[in-house]
């Protein structure tokens, strides 16, 4: 009989942001798996019990995930936690949830506080469509690339950050997405919880005024005007169309077929663009 893996959501601050159902789990599994295990003893502490706790964080995950496999196979029950939130959303977990699943183990999730979710929901911003892409690239140039893929995209744009680098990726928001309106969370939940709204150019000088900027971020951009068709450059086009599963060539055809031009003339103008 094998055992069972716990995903469970654990508080991104407030240690009472956490359900009945997800104490009552971390109370009965026989381990525990969490990035730092004095973060989740502090936890555990909070609710008045303690477990067996294990590491499982980015650098030990390729072998512990196995190793954590294997005792779930066995009849092990395990919960995954990790620092904050919801395990796996831009935190370590899917080789160990893929191990499990290979194995025939249960994989159940325990769902509970999210910082994406927190933050969309008090933003302002739209909620009906939104794209997560976890951290942005530290470089710059990497950096503005990913967002100048995402400029002709019309959800709400969800990222989190760290501090030292918001003021740069600010500047790079505005500069390459323009006016859009951004909300910034910082620290939800924690004493020091604070939400900023605005352009990216204001957003950025009012924490640019400040000695320094800390906490946790998360930066949301709001959606953009949907452009018409014939406005966004060809390559791009195309590119958008192979982003959603579509051949390089099924895509050159539709665009082709919606602009009213050949083949030859779409797939010429698509190459100009890549060079």
């Amino acid at each position: 009989m094998t055992g069972t893996l716990y995903v469970v959501a654990t508080p991104i601050g407030n240690l009472e942001d956490i359900t009945y159902r997800a104490v009552r789990i971390l109370r009965e599994v026989d381990l525990i798996a969490c990035e730092d295990t004095r973060h989740t003893r502090k936890l555990l502490e909070h609710y008045g019990f303690a477990k067996p706790l294990v590491s499982y964080h980015e650098h030990n995950e390729a072998l512990r995930a196995e190793e954590l496999a294997g005792k779930l196979a066995s009849g092990i029950s395990i919960a995954l936690v990790s620092d904050a939130g919801m395990p796996l959303v831009s935190d370590p977990g899917y080789r160990l949830v893929s191990a499990a699943i290979r194995a025939g183990v249960p994989v159940i999730p325990v769902p509970g506080p999210s910082a994406l979710l927190a933050a969309l929901a008090a933003s302002g911003l739209a909620t009906d469509s939104f794209y997560f892409g976890g951290f942005l690239p530290a470089k710059s140039g990497q950096r503005a690339r990913v967002l100048e893929s995402l400029c002709c995209e019309t959800a709400t744009l969800v990222f989190y950050e760290a501090p030292h680098r918001i003021l740069n990726t600010l500047e790079d928001i505005e500069r390459i997405l323009g006016q859009r309106p951004v909300a910034l969370a910082r620290e939800m939940t924690k004493m020091h919880e604070e939400f900023l709204r605005g352009t990216a150019g204001e957003v950025r000088a009012a924490l640019a005024a400040r000695p320094a900027v800390k906490g946790e971020i998360t930066l949301l951009i709001g959606k953009g005007r949907e452009p018409e068709s014939s406005q966004i450059p060809i390559e791009r086009a195309v590119d958008a169309l192979e982003r959603t599963g579509m051949s390089r060539m099924d895509a050159i055809k539709e665009v082709a077929r919606t602009r009213g031009l050949s083949k030859r003339e779409v797939y010429r103008q698509a190459e100009i663009g890549k060079g």
